[in-house]
């Protein structure tokens, strides 16, 4: 139900969103999806990989000097039409959850889906209420085989 999700605190000076990819891309990380939020002084990059690369990501961020932690995300789908990322957050709404982040997922579907990455105020009750509604959420898994 959870995937994992490396969020990393960077510097907000020029080139160093590229500097960090790059030490990622040079050691073989292949990102799966990136959001970026920033504010005066640092920015907040939150990042998926595979899950055999979250230990190499971790390491070669942390050995480089960059403050990263792993923590756990849900990955749900959402239909692509209009109106269905509105469905969702309709369904998070009434069950009294506020979203604390949310992006979307860069690896197409196979079935024509949407993904988004959610950090929800309960996870647990957010797991809870996806599956009693018939939320399609996405194992580490299935992000592996994207």
């Amino acid at each position: 139900m959870f995937i994992k999700q490396i969020s990393v605190f960077l510097e907000n000076h020029n080139g160093a969103l590229r500097e960090m990819t790059e030490l990622l891309g040079k050691g073989g990380v292949d990102l799966l999806a990136l959001s970026v939020a920033d504010t005066q002084n640092f920015g907040i990059i939150r990042i998926i990989v595979s899950s055999e690369q979250t230990d190499a990501a971790l390491l070669a961020l942390r050995d480089n000097g960059y403050i990263a932690k792993m923590n756990h995300v849900i990955c749900a789908e959402v239909p692509d039409r209009p109106l269905g990322l509105c469905e969702l957050l309709g369904l998070i709404e009434k069950a009294g959850l506020s979203v604390e982040y949310m992006y979307s997922f860069l690896r197409a579907s196979k079935g024509g889906e949407a993904h988004m990455i959610l950090r929800l105020s309960d996870g647990k009750k957010a797991a809870e209420l996806f599956q009693m509604n018939n939320v399609k959420t996405l194992s580490q898994e299935d992000v592996d085989a994207l």
